[in-house]
């Protein structure tokens, strides 16, 4: 069996004065994918910025490929795509400029028809050239969600990311991500969708690890 991609190792976090998970333990393998549940307020999003490195607030180890990520940040960094609650796009710029943005900042052979094609896919063609402040906030979040369909990245990290998409899309944007983990990538996740992927996904509740539990 493989070696663990992800390690983490008794984690903690508490915000305002409440714990919101102690004693927080898991890996992810190549090939996983893992479902972060809870109710609202559970830590769910506290828990992917930790995993992505955006957060600091915690105790606790957290290893890529047997790594602490503080030692190989630079690899760890290459190795992810985060999506979150935001959009994380420029308004300024067009659906298309946003993506050769971001498709110059990664090694990787990302040519200009891959862009078009991932606006296609996400249902933007047609709006390659319209400035972002000009499209909705369902659209922008549709721009960002595009690089799915350009990231080589081993691990995906993704938060809520079938929101404000229809039915076709989440079938379409499910259907990715278990393709992505079907070629050895792995994705950890926050939904409130019913995922399809079989024993694919593994789910850890973080109801159950409240300071309270």
């Amino acid at each position: 069996m493989s070696e663990p991609l992800l390690t983490v190792e008794r984690l903690f976090c508490e915000r305002d004065d409440r714990i919101l998970f102690d004693n927080l333990s898991f890996d992810v393998k190549q090939g996983e994918v893992v479902q972060i549940e809870g109710q609202n307020g559970s830590g769910k999003t506290t828990l992917l910025r930790i995993l992505s490195g955006l957060s600091r607030n915690f105790e606790g180890g957290i290893y890529w490929k047997g790594e602490p990520i503080s030692d190989v940040a630079e690899d760890f960094r290459l190795s992810l795509l985060y999506f979150g609650h935001q959009p994380g796009v420029k308004a300024i710029l067009t659906p298309e400029e946003n993506l050769n943005w971001y498709a110059a900042m990664h090694p990787s052979s990302i040519d200009q028809s891959r862009i078009y094609d991932a606006l296609e896919q996400v249902g933007l063609k047609g709006y390659e050239d319209v400035p972002c402040h000009m499209l909705s906030a369902g659209q922008n979040r549709r721009v960002s969600l595009a690089r799915l369909y350009l990231s080589d990245a081993q691990l995906w990290i993704l938060d809520e990311p079938f929101t404000a998409i229809d039915k076709r899309g989440v079938a379409e944007k499910e259907a990715l991500i278990a393709r992505h983990a079907e070629n050895g990538g792995s994705v950890i996740l926050t939904t409130h969708h019913e995922l399809n992927m079989g024993d694919r996904v593994r789910r850890i509740n973080l109801d159950k690890l409240a300071g309270t539990s």
